[in-house]
This record gives C-alpha cells, structure tokens and sequence, in this order.
C-alpha cells in the first residue's frame, strides 16, 4: 500500500506542482483547500490519477483535520494568507488563518505523530539587510500599526511554535523558508509580481513597478522548489531543522519588468507607482531579499535548474492557453 501524503492548500500554486512531485515519487496524495486561493483548475488533470483525492474543506475543521492528519503518513502544512495586497486588504483573516489554523495542524501531527513540513517564507527576516541571509539571522520587523509586518510576524509565530514542538514533544519537523517561488498557475491577483507583469504585457496594459524599482529579488521555478520540499521530508536528517529554497539570482524589479516587456514582445509601458498609492500610507518594503542556500545544498545537493528567463516563458505561455 502507497505512503500517503497530506497537503494542506492542495489545490494552490504550490501546492499543485507538490502533489505532482509527491505522486511521480510513488505516493498518494490527498490534497485539502477551502477554495479561498486555490483553484480546481490547477489539479483538474490531476483528478483521473487514482492516487490522488481533493478533499474541500478548511483546516480550520479539526474534526475533518483530524481524519485526514490520522491516515497520512506526512503532513506538508502549505495552507496560508499569501499576497501583499491580501494581508493589507484582510489582516484580520491573514493572521487567524496563519497562526490559530497552524497550530491546529500541530496539535493534530503531534496527537497523531506524524512527519510534518511547513512553509514559512523569506518574509520572516523581515527589514534585515545582511544580505544573502541565512537561517539564523535576525529577524527586524516594522511597528505593529504596519499591518504589512503582520504576515511576516504570523509565520515567526508558526516557526516558534513548530520548534517548540520539536523540542518539548519531539515532534518530527522540518521547516522551509521559500524565496519569490514563480510558474505557471500563480495569479497576480494578491500581489504576485511575476503573473502581474506577464498579464499586463500581454495585455499591453501599462507595466506597473511600485516604489522605484531599485528593489531586488531572487525568483525560483516552483519544480525546483517542489522537489526540494519534497527530498528534505525524505530526509531524516532534515528534522528539526529550518532551509531557505530559493535562487542566488537577482534581479531589480524595473529590470524585471523590462524582461517580461521583452519576453512578451510587448509595446507596454512601465510606469512607477508610489507604494502609498499601491498598497498604504507609509508601506514599508524589503529593498533585498537573496537566501543563502548552502545548507540545504550541503544536506540535499540543491541546485536550482530553471534559470528566470526560461520561467518568465513558461508563465507567459501558461496565460496564453
């Protein structure tokens, strides 16, 4: 009989590229979304693969949690409030689903004792900026009237409370900070920047870069991440401990924007909107964001292998069909 894999936000961006590399692997797979975020399109064809079943419903449902965290062998908790423009436009939601459904899934792994991976992200270093960080730099916040910081604070509360886990209950657990993952599927709609180009050059709608476009950021393909995720809870070793995914490669926001404007053969123009007019009144933004990846290239042998410019075409034809 196959392992069974459960992932909380199956039916995402990530998540569906995940169920694909967990299935290639041998296992099966039973994907849990409310929907929210998700799409049913992005794992449509993945539906008449007898190895994997969606079930719809929320994490905040402990006694359908319970079921599925019981028959699973590992738990990849990748369910979140993501996007810039969603945790300014609904914090309240952002931080309940971000702290209080996490611990439920922590409460059920630990009952159950099962494996669990979590996905934290590079928004936890926060205003830091010895650059490329790694795993056990600072974390420098802005003022808690920002609600900007309450996403990346969320997510420093998941990590805490996983590694308390860890300690107190010896609670197998393996957490993973994720860098500007991109590809196909992922929807501009909460402030992904990447499929935010893309659709407005293919739309030859204007280009739109906030603040002045000097901010870098490194982007990974989602397959790269995906099997990187998915070869840390293979290995034991990987317990207990916290590994930046992402790229080296950086690249400022206007010449991004500049990339996509090429890459579509589009005649868009890029304009430059104030933070304060794109999100809020005295946003706070991470002028850099570059991981340092040399542990989790000492322990799994990472390398990233999809370079930007081959995953800005693999989005752009994703919106094209």
């Amino acid at each position: 009989m196959k392992k069974n894999m459960l992932i909380t936000g199956g039916s995402g961006f990530i998540g569906s590229f995940l169920s694909e590399e967990l299935l290639k692997r041998g296992y099966s797979v039973c994907a849990v979304d409310n929907l929210s975020t998700g799409k049913l399109e992005n794992i449509a064809h993945l539906k008449k693969d007898p190895d994997f079943e969606l079930v719809t419903g929320t994490i905040m449902n402990k006694d359908l949690m319970d079921d599925l965290v019981a028959r699973a062998e590992t738990v990849f908790h990748l369910a979140a409030a993501v996007g810039v423009r969603l945790i300014i436009e609904r914090p309240v939601e952002t931080i309940e689903t971000n702290i209080l459904g996490t611990e439920i899934i922590y409460k059920l792994v630990n009952k159950h004792k099962k494996k669990v991976i979590i996905t934290s992200t590079s928004e936890i270093y926060g205003k830091n900026n010895e650059i490329p960080f790694k795993e056990n730099a600072d974390s420098v916040y802005g003022p808690t009237t920002k609600s900007r910081w309450s996403y990346a604070c969320s997510k420093a509360i998941d990590e805490f409370l996983g590694i308390a886990y860890h300690h107190e209950k010896k609670l197998p657990l393996v957490i993973v900070r994720l860098f500007n993952t991109i590809g196909p599927r992922q929807t501009g709609a909460y402030g992904m920047v990447v499929p935010t180009f893309v659709q407005q050059a293919l739309l030859r709608h204007p280009i739109t870069v906030f603040g002045d476009g000097e901010q870098t950021r490194c982007f990974a393909n989602v397959k790269d991440v995906v099997w990187a995720i998915a070869e840390l809870a293979e290995t034991p070793d990987a317990i207990g401990e916290v590994y930046n995914i992402g790229t080296t490669e950086l690249i400022s926001i206007k010449d991004l924007a500049a990339s996509v404007k090429r890459l579509c053969n589009s005649n868009s123009e890029i304009i430059k909107v104030p933070y304060d007019k794109a999100y809020e009144t005295g946003f706070e933004d991470m002028y850099q964001r570059k991981p340092d990846i040399s542990k989790i290239q000492k322990l799994i042998g990472y390398e990233p292998k999809i370079n930007l410019e081959k995953t800005i075409e693999e989005i752009i034809d994703y919106f094209k069909t």
